[in-house]
Parts: structure tokens; sequence; C-alpha cells
């Protein structure tokens, strides 16, 4: 987020001024004690009373308006239990992290012409980057971990022409990759025989407490990134990326209260997404969790 923006956040929200006015108050109550204690212990008259006030009143404003800005990340470190949480911009892909990836109830992974999944979506990158385009390795390894999860249904071939047709419940977390770098793939949306996905707060709530399962099982209490799920492709429009932040958030450190997932959740934005975040709103609301 670029400087402009972050002064931006300070100038257009409640909280952002607030802030700016209680760092310079507390900045100017200082100094002016200070001022005030070399006068009285030196017998000092300042020359130009004026021009010293002004300066100390800039002086206070800028101070508190370097504390209040935003910074380019939101980090809080837990003490019950130990562990961290951070939200930053950047690609999930490049994170040295057990990650989570959103996939379908039919765990679909065709990327041809962006007909069934969009190879630009990070399922898509999933395949691509991470198992080199090769589809039936990561199908097989998909299979192997649904090989005890029970079918829920059946997509006749006629009404979904391609792609697959086995139905796992909302949910379903199939473990797959090496032990050191795990994907997560959980599955919160419902495939469509029109080949749109489609979510729910409530699918995506459910979904979010097996995911945490999952990690508890598998990371070995390592790091564990995970994108903004259910923004984009899975269509729950009804929530704007702040309110579903929070939903993670939330869903995140009330599991860990109760058991600890992992040492530390980074939760990976894309940067137009987190341009739109209110980091200072965020910031609060972590604190207050």
């Amino acid at each position: 987020m670029s400087l402009g923006r972050r002064l931006r956040r300070i100038f257009t929200s409640r909280r952002g001024m607030i802030g700016l006015a209680a760092h310079a108050l507390i900045a100017f109550g200082l100094v002016a004690a200070a001022v005030q204690l070399v006068a009285q212990v030196f017998a000092t008259k300042f020359q130009q009373p004026f021009a010293l006030t002004l300066a100390v009143v800039a002086g206070c404003l800028l101070w508190g308006l370097v504390r209040a800005l935003p910074g380019r990340r939101v980090h809080r470190e837990f003490g019950r239990p130990d562990m961290t949480v951070t939200v930053k911009a950047g690609d999930l892909l490049d994170e040295d992290a057990h990650i989570v990836v959103g996939f379908t109830d039919t765990f679909d992974t065709d990327i041809t012409d962006d007909l069934v999944i969009n190879r630009r979506s990070v399922q898509g990158q999933v395949l691509l980057r991470r198992y080199g385009g090769d589809m039936g390795r990561l199908d097989a390894e998909l299979d192997a971990a649904l090989a005890t999860t029970p079918v829920v249904g059946k997509v006749t071939r006629s009404s979904k022409p391609i792609g697959k047709l086995s139905r796992y419940p909302i949910g379903t977390v199939a473990t797959v990759g090496p032990p050191e770098r795990r994907v997560f793939a959980v599955a919160y949306s419902r495939m469509g025989t029109d080949l749109v996905a489609r979510s729910g707060v409530e699918d995506l709530w459910h979904s979010l407490a097996r995911i945490w399962d999952a990690a508890f099982r598998h990371a070995q209490q390592g790091r564990v990134a995970i994108p903004l799920v259910g923004a984009d492709l899975a269509r729950i429009d009804w929530l704007d990326r702040e309110s579903l932040l929070r939903m993670v958030l939330l869903s995140f450190v009330a599991r860990s209260r109760q058991q600890l997932v992992c040492r530390e959740l980074v939760i990976v934005l894309q940067p137009d997404d987190f341009a739109r975040i209110d980091l200072l709103e965020l910031d609060a609301f972590l604190r207050a969790l």
C-alpha cells in the first residue's frame, strides 16, 4: 500500500483521526512538561515563545501522524495460546508454509480453456506451480485423500458434460502434497451443472472449522497460509472482503482458544483487496480478539 493511500486512511476514518489526535496530544503534553521544567530549573526565558509554540505543535502533529500511520501489514502475537496472526498482501504460493486452497464439492481440477476451473484462481495456480500442470498427479493425490470420505451425490454426465461427477460433503478437506508443504484442499462451494461455483456464509463458517481440524492433524504446528476464502469466484457476494476477513480471524482465534491449531497463521490477500481493507479497524478488531 502506497504512503499516499496510508495517509488517506488516517484522514478518512474516525479511528485514524482519533489515533492522530491521541498521539499528538500525548507528545504535546510531554514536550510542554519538558519545556516548563527547563524554564523553571534554569530560569530560562525563550526569546520567541510564539515561534517555539508553533514548532512544538507542528512537531507533535507530525509525531502523531507517524504513530497513527497504518502499517503495511496487520500483525498480532497472542500469549494464550502462543501464536501469531498476520494479514498482508502477497502471493499465497510464494509463502514458505502449508497452504489452504478452496475447491468445490466435486474437487474439479481441469483448467482447460478455463471452463471448469479458472487457471488464474488459487486452485489453478496450485496445479500449474505446485504440480507443474500435471492434473493426473493432483487428481491421484486427491483421490487417495478422499478414499475414506463418503460420496453424497452424483451428477449425470448429460447434465455436466465436463469435469468430475462425484459430490463430497461441504467442508471436506483433502490433504495433499509433501509433509513439509501440505495443501489443504477444502470444498467450501458447490459446483453447479452450469460450471458456476456457489457458496454461502454457513458453508464457509463450517468449512473454516474443518480447515483448522486438518491443520491441527497435519501441519505439526507449522506455519499455515490461507487466502481470503469466499471472495471472487466463490460468489459470497453479500459479505464484503473486510467481513470475510473478520470471519476467518474470528473462526481461527476461537478454535485456537480450545486447541492450538498452528504457531503462525498468515492470511495472504491480493494487493487490490489489501488496498481496500481499513487496516486501522482491522488492527483494532484483531487486538480485541
